[in-house]
């Protein structure tokens, strides 16, 4: 397969049936679940049949399952760095600014759409109903999502609920654990492979019975299965550049979830600011 799987399921997606069509992005999406799967197995989980699955795959220009999973195994050895996701990107948008441009305002697009759906809303408002009875939120998030986990930390502190962060690498992170007590609760920002970190903090949380909210992009993986909620955030197109503007976005909504649950608490916490806002002076 001479064209990137991605690249081609975006180029056919117009030409396809509707049921088509959500088979393609299903297999674009899940790649090495597709690997492991049969037919009958993708089928149920779009909840389609398995010829539908069959017919799909041949309208990608495949002769079958077999032929499509050889192509994407032989695809997964160069994802998942940034140099592979970039030169992915750019192969695609080729040298035009404008092209890029339209290119990211269409993979917001595409993960807001899968916000707005009932499952996306549900999942939002199970994240909010269970971090709220917390009385303290640990926000999880290293490399690229540890800038997000420290904006909704400071998000969460400024709408009255406490928080704290877990952004550490390494044994410094062992630092943090020793924070986590009976009564929080954990929301994970985590992506692609999990690291040693990842695995840390949701061990630790779940020895000590706390609820944890992971925000990912996958809800077939090993750390999806343990998580009390699983909050499906894309970070863009599969197997291209990161883009965080939905991550940010599921976010703001639990925060301001969070906030509607406890209204008065908030809007205190807010006069607060104000009253050492002008202590300060301005």
């Amino acid at each position: 397969m001479t064209e990137e799987f991605g690249t081609l399921v975006r180029r056919l997606t117009p030409t396809l049936t509707p049921s088509a069509a959500r088979v393609a992005s299903y297999l674009d999406r899940n790649r090495a679940a597709v690997l492991a799967s049969s037919a009958a197995q993708i089928a149920a989980q779009l909840g389609t049949s398995d010829a539908t699955v069959i017919r799909a795959v041949q309208a990608l220009g495949f002769d079958g399952l077999a032929d499509l999973k050889q192509a994407l195994a032989a695809g997964l050895d160069d994802r998942g760095t940034p140099a592979a996701d970039m030169r992915r990107t750019l192969a695609s948008v080729g040298e035009n600014a404008g092209q890029a441009i339209d290119a990211v305002l269409a993979a917001h697009e595409e993960g807001m759409e899968a916000l707005r759906t009932e499952e996306g809303k549900a999942a939002i408002l199970a994240a909010i109903t269970t971090l709220h009875p917390a009385t303290r939120i640990g926000v999880f998030g290293i490399g690229p999502s540890a800038h997000l986990a420290r904006y909704l930390a400071f998000q969460l502190t400024r709408s009255g609920r406490g928080s704290f962060l877990l952004d550490a690498t390494g044994w410094s992170l062992a630092d943090q654990l020793l924070g986590l007590q009976a009564g929080d609760a954990v929301l994970l920002l985590a992506y692609g492979q999990p690291y040693r970190e990842v695995q840390a903090v949701m061990a630790e949380a779940r020895r000590l019975g706390l609820p944890v909210v992971l925000v990912t992009d996958r809800h077939t993986s090993a750390l999806a299965r343990q998580a009390t909620v699983v909050l499906l955030a894309r970070r863009g197109r599969a197997n291209e550049v990161a883009l965080h503007a939905t991550t940010l976005i599921a976010l703001e909504a639990v925060t301001l979830g969070l906030a509607a649950a406890d209204r008065d608490h908030a809007l205190q916490q807010l006069a607060d600011l104000n009253r050492l806002r002008k202590l300060i002076g301005e």
